[in-house]
């Protein structure tokens, strides 16, 4: 029988004469299995089979070594793990993920985006060589709008990083994808990722060890114009917020910037509106641009109603005439929405009232701050600032008259 001399053949040989040479931990039949496997896939990418039915073998044949790579038996696999030593199980799975990384197709999507990043994860638990890493999440990148948010969250598993998830390798596997092609990260791709990375931000903020410079980063990495709508970011910074009670107003005010407040919903701009978490000129923000948003659509309204009533309307294009109840309905949202401009201008008026209150009483705690008066025996000292001068005053007590007890 002849012997083939394919790359992946003689990579595989070279790794397995390596750990063989050094220690004898594996199985026999695994590393027997594994040289048959690889011939026989040698064998098969020479007939000329397409490379998504390569990846499809190659991705059904790494569940028998490694179950945690397959979908539905993770918690099984990991329930079923044999008592082995932990070092030997360790060296056996870094050895499997190397061999398998090295016959993968180079194909783009010839490998399920789910399926790397469960090796990915496996990559990082045993500490596979960087090399293997970085090209995993090379291949992770080019597919990262078809990743789930539960194959993301990928633990950190290094001892000097203190969150729980790792939120650099996200960072990376995201700057990666932004390298790509325009016409690759563009369009429908582009708003799939902006979503996942949204939702990533709002489960790694319940963490209380991720820094505010990782989360902004993270949240920064994606362009402004790919967000079609805040509500995700929001909800992210909200949670942010909520975890980490002792981040200060500067802080808060550099997360909130973040935010797009014309792109929020509705119900997201009136849980922001009666958001204690968020300083006080987001808020205003996000009120002001509901009511622009809700004079935008009375004076829509309002032109649509005149240009059905106008007499000239016999000249324009032929259309449907609405019916009275259309009008009625349309009457009736614009009174709606004439009543929640008015709620809102006057909820904006009763902050602005707030804030002028809060800055007068500043205002006189300043001034009664360095104007004071201490008394000392029978003489009062009057401190009086004029410009730029401290004059001081005596003023003598009266001395009160006794009364006459004759």
């Amino acid at each position: 029988m002849q012997k083939l001399t394919s790359p992946e053949y003689n990579t595989f040989s070279c790794k397995a004469a390596e750990f063989d040479s050094k220690l004898c931990w594996f199985d026999d039949d695994c590393i027997l299995d594994m040289d048959h496997f690889v011939k026989r896939l040698s064998s098969i990418k020479e007939k000329g089979v397409r490379p998504d039915l390569i990846g499809s073998i190659i991705t059904h044949y790494a569940s028998k070594w490694l179950p945690e790579l397959s979908d539905s038996q993770i918690l099984i696999a990991i329930a079923k793990e044999s008592p082995k030593s932990v070092t030997t199980s360790w060296m056996k799975k870094r050895f499997f993920v190397e061999t398998l990384v090295g016959i993968l197709p180079p194909e783009k999507e010839s490998i399920p985006c789910n399926f790397l990043l469960r090796l990915l994860r496996i990559a990082s638990m045993v500490r596979v060589e960087p090399a293997y890493c970085a090209e995993l999440e090379k291949r992770v990148s080019w597919q990262l709008d078809q990743a789930s948010l539960r194959e993301l969250m990928i633990p950190s598993f290094s001892h000097t990083c203190m969150t729980l998830l790792d939120v650099e390798l996200v960072l990376r596997l995201v700057r990666g994808f932004m390298n790509l092609d325009e016409a690759v990260r563009s369009g429908a791709a582009l708003i799939k990722v902006v979503k996942l990375v949204d939702c990533y931000l709002a489960e790694a903020a319940i963490d209380s060890n991720v820094t505010l410079s990782e989360f902004v980063t993270l949240a920064s990495t994606l362009p402004g114009h790919a967000r079609t709508m805040d509500d995700g970011l929001y909800r992210a910074i909200d949670t942010y917020l909520k975890a980490h009670p002792e981040v200060s107003k500067q802080e808060r005010n550099m997360l909130c910037k973040l935010i797009d407040s014309t792109k929020l919903s509705p119900e997201a701009s009136l849980h922001a509106a009666q958001n204690e978490r968020l300083p006080i000129r987001t808020v205003v923000q996000v009120l002001f641009s509901e009511q622009n948003k809700l004079n935008k659509r009375i004076l829509d309204y309002s032109g649509y109603c005149s240009g059905m009533l106008s007499p000239n309307t016999a000249l324009d294009a032929p259309a449907k005439c609405p019916s009275k109840h259309e009008i009625n309905l349309q009457k009736r949202e614009i009174k709606r929405l004439k009543e929640d401009v008015l709620r809102l201008q006057s909820h904006c008026m009763t902050l602005e009232g707030h804030i002028e209150k809060l800055m007068e009483k500043n205002k006189r705690f300043f001034i009664w701050k360095k104007i004071g008066i201490p008394t000392f025996g029978g003489n009062k000292i009057e401190e009086i600032e004029k410009e730029g001068e401290l004059g001081i005053v005596k003023t003598k007590t009266p001395k009160k008259w006794r009364k006459s007890l004759s």
